[in-house]
């Protein structure tokens, strides 16, 4: 029998943030921490345990400055990248494109409009 993973509130609280974000846009670690009154650091701590991957979607989440970022605590490239190169699949199927040094192409694509 599987078993309820455990969360915290604060997680419940960016997880909720996450359903969010509508397939084919973006949203960054600044503007979930601001909407939360929180920090960056803590929404990428939050989405790196993320249990509910793909349904509570962590994979719309990328760097302010439009980075892909990292995807289930890897980031880009290291060590091998592998989890980021599936962040940027699941991300072009919905549309959303990145360059060949993982920056957004299309900036209309960055969402924030939480509602708290």
């Amino acid at each position: 029998m599987a078993t309820q993973p455990t969360i915290t509130e604060y997680q419940t609280r960016v997880y909720a943030l996450l359903k969010q974000i509508p397939a084919g846009r973006v949203s960054t670690y600044a503007a979930m921490s601001k909407a939360l009154s929180s920090s960056p650091r803590a929404v990428g701590g939050a989405l790196r345990r993320n249990p509910f991957a793909p349904e509570v979607p962590c994979h719309r989440v990328i760097s302010a400055d439009g980075y892909v970022g990292g995807f289930k605590g890897e980031w880009h490239k290291a060590p091998s990248g592998i989890n980021t190169d599936k962040k940027l699949e699941l991300l072009k199927g919905e549309g959303v494109l990145f360059n060949e040094k993982g920056m957004l192409v299309d900036r209309s694509r960055l969402w924030a409009e939480f509602d708290l």
